[in-house]
């Protein structure tokens, strides 16, 4: 038997947003308008091809004290007693909501009573917590505060004491994993029967979260090793035309690299289920910022200890006292002459090689110019930041969120994002390091078994990223 929840409450307490986040289904209609649902829609959660388990969507309660009272006369019709009452309800249309609504519980599935725990407790939610009781069926209540006001908790507290197996704090718009299978464990309890078929599905579920992590982590592999392989070429007619022509191949690579990670973006979002809802990032994120900004590489970049560390393992490092800023339009690199090879010898060789032939595969003279591929590390650790942090957006994006209120994109206090490889070890370098250096290499046979552990190497950070709890909004803001 396939185990289903029905999610119920009152209309617009958040029913179909905690439906639409513990089923990770972003096609569930989420509406402020009171009562836009009006029949019962179940969504089932297949994995691998196979159902298994079931949330029902229905409308709000309607007329709870009328349908308290009939469930009062009927008490002694024991586990009938929603039968008897749909049957005698069924012909009267004002009651059609509240019969419509327990059409799930009658035919066995477990009760989640969903409540906005930032209003107080009324005399209309303790009829319709009354009328879930009188049913036997197992239940559980989640107070969904919406507006982060909790200061009726304990209010409603006791009242779910007296009504349900069990009760928990869940906010739908900003449940993360880790929260999702807390939530699953916690039903396990509510009725021994369902405890061995939910333990299969949170299994299913871990297991499945950890495939999508392998295929992310080979998804942002390839995209480090297409983007950092990359290079293009273009030949002019004459030196005074040099400039143009650089100008409009670094416009191009700048391009092709922001579209290689928009692809891996959205096959990162598809494997995590956000196919309908294009959802917004936070205010102030730097991903819509350009690749090459001043932000990326002060907060994205190897620290200077890092810098070191990669210098001494025989790799470029950016400078640590480069003025980003002071390079200009596109980090000033075709500004001049003499400006291109001072500042890419800072930014890509961490020295002034002015009197070189190239930089970062671009000659500075002759009938062909060239950019690409990189030099110097340090972008590799941007373009995994930034991958890094579009996964972090994506897994605590719950599925039931739609946007972030205007009111509370100036409410929230952000950290200042330093990049998740800011911590990294020396090893760690060392395998972002070899990886690096096979790519420059350009040879097949020297891939797999550095990519493969590049690849582990991201893994782990993924898992260590969906695990932490501590993070419900995320942003990066400049210093």
């Amino acid at each position: 038997m396939i185990p289903e929840f029905a999610i119920l409450g009152h209309p617009n307490e958040g029913k179909s947003s905690v439906l639409s986040t513990l089923a990770e289904d972003d096609s569930v209609r989420v509406s402020p308008t009171p009562g836009e649902t009006t029949e019962c829609r179940t969504f089932p959660v297949i994995i691998d091809g196979k159902e298994l388990l079931r949330f029902t969507d229905t409308p709000g309660f309607q007329n709870p004290a009328r349908v308290l009272s009939q469930f009062k006369k009927l008490h002694h019709n024991g586990d009938r007693i929603i039968q008897k009452f749909r049957q005698s309800a069924v012909n009267i249309p004002e009651l059609h909501d509240d019969c419509e609504l327990l059409k799930p519980v009658e035919r066995g599935a477990g009760i989640i009573y969903v409540v906005d725990g930032s209003r107080p407790v009324r005399n209309v939610d303790r009829s319709e917590m009354e009328i879930l009781r009188l049913t036997g069926k197992p239940r559980m209540a989640i107070i969904n505060c919406k507006d982060d006001n909790f200061g009726f908790l304990d209010e409603w507290k006791i009242e779910f004491r007296k009504n349900f197996n069990s009760n928990q704090l869940f906010n739908a718009h900003r449940a993360t994993y880790a929260e999702r299978i807390r939530l699953f464990e916690a039903l396990k309890s509510i009725d021994q029967d369902w405890y061995n078929p939910l333990s299969v599905v949170i299994n299913a579920f871990k297991k499945d979260w950890n495939e999508r992590n392998n295929h992310t982590a080979e998804i942002m592999t390839n995209l480090l090793k297409d983007c950092l392989s990359l290079k293009l070429s273009k030949n002019i007619g004459s030196q005074s035309e040099e400039e143009a022509v650089r100008e409009k191949l670094f416009q191009k690579y700048k391009e092709i690299l922001s579209q290689k990670e928009k692809s891996a973006q959205l096959q990162i979002r598809a494997l995590f289920k956000h196919n309908i809802f294009n959802y917004n990032l936070p205010p102030h994120s730097i991903l819509p910022e350009n690749l090459f900004d001043e932000k990326n590489w002060q907060l994205l970049g190897l620290t200077k200890k890092q810098s070191v560390i990669a210098g001494s393992l025989g790799g470029a490092a950016i400078g640590t006292g480069l003025d980003v800023a002071a390079l200009g339009h596109a980090l000033g690199l075709f500004t001049a002459l003499g400006g291109v090879a001072g500042a890419l010898g800072a930014l890509f060789g961490g020295e002034n090689i002015s009197g070189r032939a190239q930089i970062l595969g671009i000659p500075l003279g002759g009938e062909t110019v060239q950019i690409g591929p990189p030099k110097n590390i340090d972008l590799l650790f941007i373009l995994l930041n930034r991958i890094l942090l579009y996964y972090q957006h994506t897994i605590n994006w719950a599925h039931g969120r739609r946007d972030y209120p205007k009111s509370e994109a100036t409410s929230m206090a952000m950290e200042p994002h330093k990049g998740f490889t800011h911590n990294w070890p020396s090893k760690n370098i060392k395998i972002c390091q070899n990886f690096f250096k096979t790519i420059q290499k350009n040879k097949d046979e020297d891939v797999s078994g550095v990519k493969e552990k590049f690849r582990k190497l991201l893994l782990t950070s993924l898992r260590e990223i969906s695990e932490d709890d501590s993070i419900k909004e995320v942003s990066v803001w400049p210093k």
